[in-house]
């Protein structure tokens, strides 16, 4: 799971949009002519790939020396009132990971569950629960890729910065998956300062020690939001996303793996980010 991450890489979430209707092929080609370090594969609808793609995605990541994440299926809710819709969630996410570990992805990534209506409290412990089938059936099959909640957007989901530190504590194969954009947005427009960004980073190592800063999986975009929450993801340049301050506060404790862009022009904001980031001394 832990890579010798030597920075920040930069990530496009999915194939860069110049791809066009092309293959992985194409869009590694343009990952590489683009000077951008991977991508994070992104299982929308449900983890659909030919053993045939997969072995390809290998092969380019290890040609390449790429680095790649994949963010599991939107149709999760380890918290849904319907138990096959749970025990479909938890399979949702070991699916993704047995992909992660077939096309060389050090890392996943997925939206854990909804409060619905109930105490934050109960709803970790639901979480808590079905993690523990996750983590016995990836250690069971060996695949060895860091399983990540993501923090989230709204105040109706289950994933605030403190709940998934809390149950990062309790396995030792989860880490977060830290969604600035999400934090920003689920804060009503806090969590977007120098300070702020460094309050957080701070936290992350205090409480998970360095291997959370050093083997990092991080999403990042524009956002539009109200006191509700996010709406939905804009390009930087069009936000209010300050994410140079960000990435000066990445530098400053030393961040290192993978953050992933998510702006809807992914390709030319992932470069946008990348090319400030390596501006920085």
């Amino acid at each position: 799971m832990d890579k010798n991450f030597d920075r920040l890489n930069f990530l496009t979430a999915g194939m860069p949009l110049a791809t066009g209707k092309g293959s992985y092929k194409r869009a590694f080609e343009i990952l590489k002519e683009m000077d951008l370090d991977g991508m994070e594969l992104e299982f929308v609808h449900g983890v659909r790939m030919s053993d045939e793609t997969r072995k390809l995605v290998s092969d380019a990541v290890k040609a390449n020396n790429f680095y790649l994440t994949a963010h599991g299926p939107f149709y999760i809710n380890l918290n849904s009132k319907e138990e096959d819709k749970v025990d479909a969630s938890v399979q949702r996410i070991i699916e993704t990971a047995l992909a992660a570990k077939d096309t060389g992805a050090f890392s996943i990534t997925y939206h854990a569950a909804f409060y619905m209506g109930l105490d934050k409290e109960v709803v970790f412990e639901k979480v808590k629960k079905q993690t523990e089938k996750i983590i016995e059936v990836v250690e069971k099959e060996d695949i060895k890729v860091w399983i990540r909640p993501e923090t989230t957007g709204k105040g109706t989901q289950w994933g605030d910065l403190d709940e998934i530190i809390r149950l990062s504590k309790e396995f030792n194969q989860v880490l977060p998956c830290i969604d600035f954009s999400h934090l920003h947005a689920r804060t009503g427009g806090l969590e977007n300062t120098y300070d702020e960004f460094c309050r957080t980073l701070e936290k992350l190592g205090a409480e998970l020690g360095d291997r959370a800063l050093h083997n990092f999986h991080g999403h990042l975009a524009g956002i539009e939001y109200t006191a509700k929450g996010e709406r939905y993801h804009l390009n930087l340049d069009e936000s209010d996303m300050n994410y140079k301050d960000l990435l000066k506060a990445m530098k400053t404790f030393g961040v290192k793996g993978v953050l992933t862009c998510e702006s809807p022009n992914i390709e030319t904001d992932a470069k946008l980010l990348k090319d400030y980031y390596m501006s920085l001394k």
